[in-house]
């Protein structure tokens, strides 16, 4: 499959380094939060953009400068299980659930924590159904 972005990045450390300094201060605060409410995460590239695993997906962060029609202005963060969530402040769409950010100011980090807590809770109920069909 041919590669829409024309860019491919080996490390999080490269994708840090391409993206301008008003995206960069968002995506290291954004990841920042991750990393805290999920210290046992995996962090992956997946279509040039970070994406964070426990048991399955559990949320992204995609900035503006990275090429997808979801995103064309600031930095989101999505939640790829978001149709799941109980909390309707979210944008429902058929893969995930973001919200976008143009500047620190406008995240809501005790929103964002619990909203990470959610997603976690539901990658844990969902290993937890795996675990049960296979006994």
């Amino acid at each position: 499959m041919e590669n829409p972005q024309e860019i491919e990045f080996k490390s999080i450390e490269e994708f840090l380094g391409y993206l301008p300094e008003s995206e960069l201060e968002i995506v290291l605060f954004l990841r920042k939060i991750v990393l805290e409410c999920m210290p046992d995460c995996k962090e992956r590239l997946v279509s040039n953009v970070p994406f964070y695993y426990r048991h399955s997906k559990i949320c992204y962060i995609w900035p503006s400068s990275i090429p997808w029609e979801k995103v064309s202005s600031g930095v989101g963060i999505g939640f790829c299980k978001g149709a799941s969530f109980l909390d309707e402040t979210f944008e429902t769409a058929s893969f995930s659930s973001k919200s976008l950010f143009s500047s620190i100011k406008e995240i809501d980090v005790v929103s964002l924590k619990q909203q990470i807590a959610e997603a976690i809770s539901i990658d844990e109920q969902i290993v937890k159904a795996r675990r049960r069909r296979i006994q």
